[in-house]
């Protein structure tokens, strides 16, 4: 899933290619994909776009006196830029293609999603803030006023495990399961220690960990097309989806623990104290 640094250079990305432009047609493929109605998609056309902006893991795409354009990427959703765009309308079927966008100057990009849980969305609305998504998400953690004592008010009085509370979109905006595993390994702490058991120290440390490791991945990504993005992400993970690899810190073996849709992957040197983790579905450590 794109997460807060590849949402980001992405919209660097379309800033770039899209900020002056005109869009002449917005197609969806997928009838799916489109989560509004009124205004109607073809509002877009015909306006010109005249900002991207990043909303945790949304991108919305201004135009002159009209809508916004609206997207969440989800799980195995994707932008693709093509210049010039294939010809032709292309036809609804099982493919992974669901939205296409065409400028003037016959660039634009495609909207796709793999697999078979379509969960991609587009939104056309007045303000971003009418995605229901958008209203409720959390304090961006690379924002300016995101210091260290904004992150102790979140987490004080909150009784979920570190992971799920990093993961919560109303929480912190923008991170997600890769980075997630990320910032706790930076942080060195267990992914199922209390977000209200920290300590100062540990505060500290965990801020320090969340807003390094994202603003090192945002640079990784800086200046990257969109279509080497995904690439550029997995080769900064140090753990996340290295399971059985060697911990690039402690040389530990790196463990994962399994949920019904999703893992997360940690080394237990360095965060839990050597002692591995019991898969979640059991809910407790190993003794």
């Amino acid at each position: 899933m794109p997460e807060l640094p590849e949402v980001e250079a992405l919209k660097d990305f379309l800033t770039e290619h899209l900020t002056g432009h005109e869009i002449v047609r917005a197609l969806p493929v997928a009838i799916s994909v489109l989560k509004t109605y009124d205004p109607p998609l073809t509002a877009v056309e015909g306006r010109e776009v005249t900002a991207v902006r990043r909303h945790g893991k949304f991108l919305a795409l201004a135009t002159d006196g009209g809508p916004y354009l609206v997207t969440h990427l989800a799980r195995a959703g994707w932008l693709h830029w093509k210049d010039p765009l294939p010809s032709g309308v292309p036809r609804p079927g099982k493919g992974p293609l669901a939205l296409r966008v065409a400028l003037e100057t016959g660039a634009g990009f495609d909207l796709t999603e793999a697999g078979t849980q379509k969960r991609l969305a587009v939104y056309v609305v007045a303000d971003p803030e009418e995605v229901e998504g958008i209203a409720r998400l959390g304090p961006d953690p690379l924002a300016d006023g995101f210091d260290e004592g904004r992150l102790a008010e979140l987490l004080s009085g909150e009784r979920r495990r570190l992971k799920g509370a990093l993961r919560d979109q109303s929480l912190i905006a923008g991170v997600g399961n890769a980075y997630s595993d990320e910032i706790l390994h930076a942080a060195r702490m267990s992914p199922f220690k209390l977000a209200s058991s920290l300590t100062p120290e540990e505060t500290a440390r965990l801020y320090e960990a969340l807003r390094t490791t994202l603003t090192e991945a945002v640079e990784r990504s800086r200046g990257l097309a969109a279509g080497r993005l995904k690439a550029e992400k997995k080769t900064g993970l140090r753990v996340h989806g290295r399971t059985g690899e060697p911990c690039p810190v402690c040389g530990d073996t790196i463990r994962e623990v399994s949920f019904h849709d999703s893992s997360l992957q940690y080394c237990p040197t360095c965060q839990t104290g050597g002692k591995p983790l019991a898969d979640r579905r059991l809910s407790r450590l190993l003794k």
